[in-house]
């Protein structure tokens, strides 16, 4: 066992394992074989039985109908920085996290529904609707720039992410007006950890004087009867979202300077950050999303199946379609390092090296920091969205998420 931070797991998962029966449908009529269903599971009890995440919850669909919607662990109480006293509560299917990252998705098709009602268009400047963002060599970057993580601005001004900001709506984008761009737009593909959200959801204010929460609240969340799926929630309610805990071996250089350098402050104090209920209560397009693994999945149910759900329609067909179609073509991206493909406010998945497991070219959704998953597949008929709450980065028990999202390619086989 290797000896780093990590959460004590109880000899009996079932003990702390929570199922909505209620919900899962048996896995035949879906087109799953019950063995299949119950390797998925497995996987996922391997995964938590690491004792990387004190918290996961996991909720698959397939052709619309839910496969597996369970949790497991605790909302807080198991973590390794918490006292052995501390009182452990339970997680359920219910319990919400902060999707962290997988936000930009969320964020992304406000934007395209904006551009869907004539409100914008994606290629025009930012500065059309943010005049003082063309300062100092910004005038040419777009909303596409922003939406492909090509603008220039990848990096975060330390000043930004200091919680004390998130109670000045304005303070992100008068910092971000007057940075100066790293390189030329459109030329270098380079994720946006943090920056691209704020100059989004400022064009949303802009452009309809709601913010991105008044905006996803009256367009997705209400009228699809989310209970969570906001940004933020309200103070009342921060004790209920589940928390993050820094677990694994710590991140060395250089990828914990370019942690630093795309998110402004430190590994260690992202985690803090996500914890802190000014964090919960305000509203950062890019990282704090608020939803149950049910509602993740459900929402990418959405866009599976063409922007409506339940009889609702909120986005066309072309619109989602748009949204996720190739932007970035597997190459290196010089914020992660790695080569990815990228739609507009999607990463797109592959062949072999995929977010979300090999053979899913047709994937499409977003990780959230650090082993969050949220995404749908046309090809397998699934949408799908795992959310834990350690935060390792690179890590020897890496292999039982591999193993994890293996067993859902396999067991949700390509349709026709």
């Amino acid at each position: 066992m290797f000896l780093y931070p990590r959460a004590t797991v109880a000899r009996d998962l079932d003990a702390v394992t929570r199922v909505r029966w209620e919900a899962e449908i048996a896995p035949r009529e879906l087109g799953v074989e019950t063995d299949a269903r119950d390797r998925i599971w497995t996987a996922a009890q391997r995964l938590y039985a690491s004792g990387l995440h004190p918290a996961l919850a996991l909720c698959v669909r397939r052709h619309g109908g839910v496969l597996l919607d369970r949790a497991i662990g605790h909302v807080r109480g198991n973590g390794p920085d918490d006292p052995p006293d501390a009182p452990r509560v339970p997680l359920t299917p219910d319990s919400p996290f902060c999707t962290l990252s997988a936000s930009k998705a969320v964020t992304a098709m406000l934007i395209h529904l904006l551009d869907q009602r004539n409100l914008i268009r994606l290629d025009d400047p930012v500065c059309e609707y943010i005049p003082e963002f063309a300062a100092n060599g910004k005038q040419w970057i777009t909303i596409r720039h922003v939406l492909t993580h090509r603008s220039g601005i990848p990096n975060l001004p330390p000043e930004v992410m200091h919680l004390g900001s998130l109670d000045d709506p304005d303070a992100a984008i008068r910092i971000l007006c007057a940075t100066r761009p790293s390189g030329r737009a459109g030329r270098q593909l380079a994720y946006h950890a943090i920056t691209g959200g704020f100059v989004l959801g400022e064009v949303v204010r802009r452009v309809t004087g709601r913010t991105v929460r008044g905006l996803l609240d009256e367009e997705v969340r209400r009228p699809l009867g989310f209970r969570w799926l906001r940004y933020g929630v309200d103070p009342a309610d921060t004790r209920q979202v589940v928390t993050n805990y820094v677990t694994g071996p710590p991140p060395l250089p250089p990828l914990s300077t370019v942690l630093r350098r795309a998110l402004g402050v430190s590994y260690r104090e992202v985690v803090e950050i996500s914890n802190d209920p000014r964090f919960l209560a305000g509203i950062v397009p890019s990282a704090n999303v608020v939803a149950t693994a049910n509602e993740m999945s459900r929402f990418f149910q959405l866009l599976l199946d063409g922007g409506v759900l339940d009889g609702v329609r909120v986005f066309d067909e072309r619109t989602v379609r748009r949204a996720t179609v190739e932007q970035s073509y597997l190459e290196i991206d010089f914020t992660l390092g790695f080569p990815f493909r990228y739609g507009m406010g999607f990463m797109l998945g592959a062949e072999w090296f995929s977010p979300y497991g090999p053979y899913t070219r047709h994937a499409y959704g977003h990780i959230g920091y650090t082993n969050i998953l949220c995404w749908a597949d046309p090809e397998r008929r699934v949408a799908v969205a795992l959310l834990t709450s350690g935060k390792p980065l690179v890590y020897p028990e890496l292999y039982y998420l591999w193993e994890l999202l293996w067993e859902i390619g396999v067991g949700c086989p390509v349709v026709g």
